[in-house]
């Protein structure tokens, strides 16, 4: 793992996580913990409107912590109630964190490839729907990561189990001085969550 994620990584404190997150998160525990304990694959599938941010920081933040604690039979994918593109401030959060992000494809909807060290199986993101073919069809778990598409579509097709763990949106400050504090901190917060929830299933 590249020593910036890594030490990113082991400086993260889940004791800052509030009671109710933990309670959200820990449903989230136990379906990892009984799939795992039945031998079956896990899919989790990330999902907020337009899969430009929230649901991409919670994908591969999630994989990244599934490969940090050698858990297997993970895999972790997002999507939309449509298809965007991720948003730039996304990927230079994450190599601002330790991240290997490569640029794979341009225009309107560009493809990511996202390593936490130098062999490492790559994440592909770009923006989609998640229905998508790329993403699973069945016996997944659907984690809402936005109120928007949490109320939006309150049935994922497919989804054996449906998670909401919304998180408020930077999007909020595009414009603003704190853009590059807020996108920090939100991608902190995913990350630290997530590690709290894989930490929990080794």
């Amino acid at each position: 793992m590249y020593p910036t994620l890594k030490r990113f990584i082991t400086e993260l404190k889940t004791a800052h996580i509030t009671p109710d997150r933990l309670n959200i998160l820990d449903g989230l525990v136990d379906y990892i913990r009984s799939k795992s304990q039945k031998g079956e694959e896990i899919l989790l599938s990330f999902i907020c409107t337009h899969n430009s941010r929230r649901s991409h920081l919670s994908q591969i933040w999630a994989q990244t912590m599934v490969d940090h604690f050698g858990i297997s039979r993970v895999h972790c994918y997002s999507g939309g109630t449509e298809a965007t593109a991720i948003y730039p401030a996304v990927p230079e959060t994450l190599i601002e964190q330790g991240l290997n992000v490569i640029k794979l494809s341009e225009g309107d909807n560009p493809i990511y490839a996202i390593k936490h060290s130098d062999n490492a199986h790559p994440i592909v993101a770009f923006s989609k729907t998640y229905d998508h073919p790329y993403n699973p069809k069945s016996q997944f778990a659907a984690i809402m990561t936005c109120a928007e598409a949490d109320s939006g579509c309150p049935f994922v097709p497919g989804a054996e189990v449906r998670f909401s763990i919304p998180f408020s949106d930077p999007k909020e400050f595009d414009n603003s001085p704190l853009k590059k504090e807020k996108y920090r901190e939100r991608s902190l917060q995913i990350a630290t969550e997530l590690y709290y929830v894989f930490s929990k299933c080794t």
